[in-house]
């Protein structure tokens, strides 16, 4: 499909080609690994013996997100084992035990060492703060630990300027009506998020935004503020650490309910909502027909370079693509000197995962405009006009339900229908019972409603109210003279409050300070940095301010993306977004629907005795 299909309303200007970096060769990945090799790798190091590693399942995730087997065998470390599968003892060889502070594998650990040794020796690492009781426990091995450790990563870099806190459950645990651990899921949220302000050496000034009906966002700033206060108490010198010039802002995921629904249609966020891929796995078939699988993540440059393209960007960019890979196979066709056949050979292995990068994203952009063409493409504009409440000529949408028609009259499939349906009570702040019944039936979800009427525990309206205190839509920042498709013209809210905080215009009767920083962010870096030449990669973004966002109930692609592009255009600061776990349309709205459930009920069945 060619580009002047998607009616771009203004002249696309040419970009300069920038070589990109991988995502493991800057920000939080290789600021987390340098961290794990100055502390674990480190204290291993004083001596020539292999090591052996072992992990639980988040720490296996942990590690795996930001460095690989090589990386691990060049520290001196020959064996990656599970922490709770069965191993055999291996005497003459110490391990590195890098875990979770708590029971189970607290436990795990002890039954190395309880009975018989499986080491010689152990080095044990915990992710965070171990409660006395755990760490009382584990001096039944006492003779054994050479080292014992606390390292604050709790949480996961899952990209360069994105990480999670590796808990998708957190979304039930907060919003159900019948939760039963909401502190204890915020208490554990904050303390994740610490760790996170600690492994970048930063003393945030916290905020959040105030809303009237829920008020989990509050107590999560109060309760981050107040741990990196004692954090933060001492430091090594027993000198008191003073706030950094960072800001943390702390949102709800009500905030905004239309970007994680909506139809994105920039790469990344295309391909996750679009394509069945789990744990980051694109599943496609090779020309010989085979099944073959590719990780999405940041080792692959192509992907790093594509991801947050819009979908007729990269659509454009293939064709080039395929041309470079015939072009460097003619080339290696023709006759050539012994000298260059030899750095040809050299240069084999790197031409080679280029070429299946390439082939990768030739398959999963294909795939990509399969669906849209399929069915998406009916969708996006009466969902952009819903979103937008205004039409691609900047008129006013004067009647919703109009636009909505179509597409509860069409077949399309029913996650879409009920995503148009929530876009149509979203722009209107809450419908009618009598309409909203109408819409459930319409859509054939009588017995699944909540899809619909469970947004209401994350605080969004639902049901329109009389009130005249009721929640009232913020008002949006003016983008009509930016560049933009006409089938994406909404921007996540999120993006606004990162260019407010940047420029220092956030409101502070709506996004109060928990705690401040010392240095005002009045945006001069901003507009002076114009002046200056353009940083060469993301890590001289450090040298300026750094703004972390936390999302509380899951971050959609299209919010990383903005992270990012903030970033870009203010030069000056690094935008870093996080959130308990990263979510899909169709993920979300199965969340959405299960809030209504009760938790499972636990019981134990004594027996009786004769």
């Amino acid at each position: 499909m060619s580009l002047r299909t998607w009616h771009v309303k203004k002249k696309k200007k040419k970009k300069k080609k920038v070589k990109m970096a991988t995502g493991s060769d800057y920000g939080l990945k290789k600021i987390v690994w340098q961290k794990l090799k100055d502390t674990i790798i480190a204290d291993c190091r004083k001596t020539d013996v292999w090591k052996i590693l072992i992990l639980d399942n988040f720490t296996t995730c942990l590690l795996s997100s930001c460095c690989n087997m090589t990386d691990l065998m060049n520290e001196g470390i020959t064996i990656v084992e599970d922490l709770f599968k069965s191993r055999e003892p291996v005497l003459e060889m110490k391990a590195i035990y890098f875990m979770s502070p708590n029971e189970k594998c607290v436990d795990a650990f002890i039954n190395d060492f309880k009975l018989k040794p499986k080491y010689k020796a152990a080095y044990v690492y915990f992710t965070d703060y171990c409660p006395d009781e755990l760490f009382n426990r584990i001096k039944l091995c006492a003779k054994y630990i050479k080292v014992c450790k606390e390292i604050n990563i709790s949480f996961l870099p899952l990209e360069a300027q994105v990480f999670t806190c590796n808990n998708p459950a957190a979304f039930s645990s907060i919003y159900s009506p019948h939760s039963q651990d909401r502190n204890q899921t915020l208490e554990a949220l904050a303390d994740q998020i610490v760790t996170l302000c600690a492994t970048l050496d930063e003393y945030p000034g916290v905020r959040y935004k105030k809303d009237s009906s829920k008020d989990y966002a509050k107590f999560l700033a109060e309760l981050v503020d107040k741990k990196l206060e004692r954090h933060y108490r001492l430091d090594d010198d027993n000198k008191k650490k003073e706030k950094t010039s960072a800001q943390l802002i702390i949102v709800d995921r009500g905030f905004d309910p239309v970007s994680p629904i909506l139809h994105e249609l920039t790469y990344q966020a295309m391909a996750y909502d679009l394509m069945d891929i789990k744990n980051d796995t694109y599943k496609y078939k090779g020309k010989d027909g085979s099944q073959k699988e590719a990780l999405l993540n940041e080792a692959d440059e192509l992907w790093v370079k594509l991801r947050h393209m819009h979908i007729a960007e990269v659509t454009e960019q293939i064709p080039k693509l395929v041309k470079e890979i015939s072009a460097s196979r003619k080339q290696s066709d023709t006759k050539m000197s012994i000298g260059v056949l030899a750095q040809l050979m050299k240069q084999m292995p790197t031409f080679r995962k280029q070429v299946a990068q390439k082939t990768i994203h030739l398959s999963l952009a294909e795939d990509c405009m399969t669906k849209f063409q399929e069915s998406v493409e009916k969708l996006c504009k009466a969902e952009q006009d819903l979103a937008m409440g205004l039409d691609v000529e900047g008129q006013k949408v004067r009647d919703p339900m109009r636009t909505l028609l179509p597409i509860l009259l069409n077949p399309h499939s029913t996650p879409d229908k009920i995503r148009a349906v929530l876009l149509y009570i979203f722009s209107l702040n809450g419908t009618t019972e009598e309409n909203l019944t109408k819409l459930i039936q319409h859509v054939k979800i009588e017995n699944e409603s909540e899809y619909i009427t469970n947004w209401k525990e994350l605080g969004v309206p639902i049901i329109a109210s009389m009130s005249l205190f009721s929640s009232r839509k913020s008002s949006r920042r003016d983008r009509s003279q930016e560049e933009m498709y006409n089938l994406s013209r909404w921007t996540p809210i999120i993006k606004d409050v990162m260019e407010d905080v940047v420029g220092n215009k956030l409101d502070t009767s709506v996004w109060p300070h928990q705690s401040e920083c010392p240095s005002a962010w009045n945006g001069s870096r901003a507009v002076s940095a114009r002046q200056k030449p353009k940083p060469s990669s993301l890590d001289d973004y450090r040298s300026g301010l750094r703004l972390i966002i936390f999302i509380l109930g899951g971050v959609c692609y299209s919010e990383m993306r903005c992270a990012y592009e903030v970033t870009q255009a203010t030069k000056t600061c690094e935008v870093i977004v996080g959130s308990s776990h990263i979510l899909t349309p169709a993920s979300l709205l199965e969340d959405i629907r299960d809030l209504s459930k009760m938790p499972m009920q636990s019981f134990t069945i004594e027996e009786e005795t004769s």
